[in-house]
């Protein structure tokens, strides 16, 4: 008895409270970011000494636009990142011989491995590791397709983006 006359009284004060603190509804809207309205800017990322697996999660927030606050989840509104010196990026462990990435030609006996180590010692080897690790973490739709597009990863410190201004960011600050 004692019990079901406190919940009611809490009940009670709960609904007095409800009743005189009113708040406009009205005023408060969902920014919602499009095509048009969203702020992409230019960055580039220096990956010299980075890990690999944790540069790519920060660089595919980057892409997507996690880090800003009109994020829309439907909508292309995030950086277009430079990833420069590619080639220095760092793996833990044996992990440059022993994580194996996995392909199929789609022919019978057509499944081939490669390791990040052979897919280094190719031309453009740097930039076929790193678009297939953040390609990993990005949405597996059409989203996802065209938010790699706006990666753009070089082995050397050069890049041809001078004209878009882009500002060098420190990718440890970002969480």
């Amino acid at each position: 008895m004692v019990r079901k006359k406190a919940r009611t009284k809490d009940i009670s004060s709960y609904k007095q409270f409800l009743k005189t603190t009113r708040v406009d509804t009205l005023s408060y809207k969902t920014i919602s970011a499009n095509k048009e309205t969203a702020q992409k800017e230019w960055v580039v990322v220096d990956a010299t000494d980075q890990i690999l697996g944790r540069l790519g999660s920060k660089v595919a927030k980057l892409l997507r636009g996690k880090y800003k606050p009109n994020f829309t989840p439907h909508v292309d509104c995030g950086d277009n990142v430079i990833i420069i010196n590619a080639d220095k990026v760092k793996l833990t462990g044996k992990k440059w011989t022993d994580r194996i990435y996995y392909t199929y030609t789609g022919y019978p006996g057509g499944q081939r491995e490669h390791t990040p180590a052979s897919i280094m010692a190719k031309p453009n080897g740097a930039d076929k590791l790193l678009h297939r690790v953040v390609k990993g973490m990005l949405p597996k739709n059409r989203l996802g397709a065209k938010l790699l597009g706006n990666l753009y990863v070089y082995a050397g410190s050069e890049h041809p983006h001078e004209a878009q201004s882009p500002k060098a960011i420190d990718i440890n600050l970002y969480k």
